[in-house]
């Protein structure tokens, strides 16, 4: 599998992440996607070939490494990778979608026509929705894989003998797995670090939450602020929660006044996309 498909891709994300974003996708690449390629692949190269049974009976052997591993660590952790990077695609092609639609609104109306968004990659209205469920996919996947993991192998190790009775195993027998402690390691770390992504997954959304609840609380100061000062504030355009909440349609120009109370904002145009 190409990876650098992906990387080449998730590169653009970092212009439109947070602080705790970048570290993810860092932590991603270098610590997983890395390790993944260079070790896990080998390290788990000659685990059908070298699960030895102390039986001669044919077909025993495969059926005792079949029952112990049910899905290969590696091909878990391929599909785990590729779940849990495409969320981060999403975002892309949300801002490439407003970059698009901004560009045939210009070209249709003309350069002095206004902007559709004041900055296509900020995090406002629809863009804002599709990163926060980006965080909570990446999050829920893996904590998805993280239970399967422990449900095939509990406490995500690997036992150097195991028992193993089923047909066509004329008795229990006594099954050997290939370098079980040099796969522990690469299990261990492979859990503690998507351990570590969803930690940053839900640091990042707290923050997001957090941020846009400052907002709409100093929205709401100022609004009640301004219908104590301007009793006609109600009906005319100076809902400061406008711009909070979504993105801007500048019919006039490419400036606009400060973003105050007491400002009117009859040229201000409210989207969400």
């Amino acid at each position: 599998m190409n990876w650098g498909i992906f990387e080449g891709l998730l590169s653009g994300v970092n212009k439109y992440s947070t602080a705790f974003g970048r570290i993810w996708l860092s932590l991603v690449f270098i610590f997983r996607v890395l390790v993944y390629l260079v070790t896990a692949e080998r390290v788990w190269s000659d685990d059908h070939k070298d699960f030895d049974c102390n039986t001669r009976q044919p077909g025993c052997s495969n059926v005792c490494f079949d029952e112990f591993f049910p899905v290969s660590h590696v091909r878990l952790w391929a599909l785990q990778l590729i779940l849990v990077t495409c969320p981060s695609l999403l975002v892309v092609m949300h801002v490439a979608y407003r970059e698009a639609r901004e560009k045939k609104h210009l070209e249709a109306a003309g350069e002095d026509a206004g902007h559709l968004y004041l900055n296509p990659g900020k995090k406002r209205g629809g863009l804002w929705w599709t990163y926060v469920f980006s965080l909570v996919f990446k999050a829920s996947v893996d904590a998805t894989f993280l239970y399967v993991f422990h449900s095939f192998y509990p406490k995500y190790t690997l036992p150097p003998v195991v028992k193993c009775h089923a047909a066509p195993c004329p008795n229990i027998v006594d099954c050997f797995i290939s370098k079980p402690s040099e796969k522990n390691i690469f299990t261990l770390f492979m859990v503690v670090t998507a351990a570590i992504c969803i930690l940053l997954n839900l640091v990042e959304l707290a923050y997001l939450v957090g941020k846009r609840c400052c907002k709409c609380l100093a929205a709401r100061r100022a609004r009640t602020a301004c219908w104590g000062h301007h009793p006609d504030c109600a009906t005319s355009s100076c809902k400061h929660d406008n711009v909070l909440l979504g993105d801007l349609i500048l019919l006039g120009s490419d400036t606009h006044c400060p973003l105050l109370p007491d400002c009117p904002q009859d040229h201000v145009k409210k989207t969400v996309l």
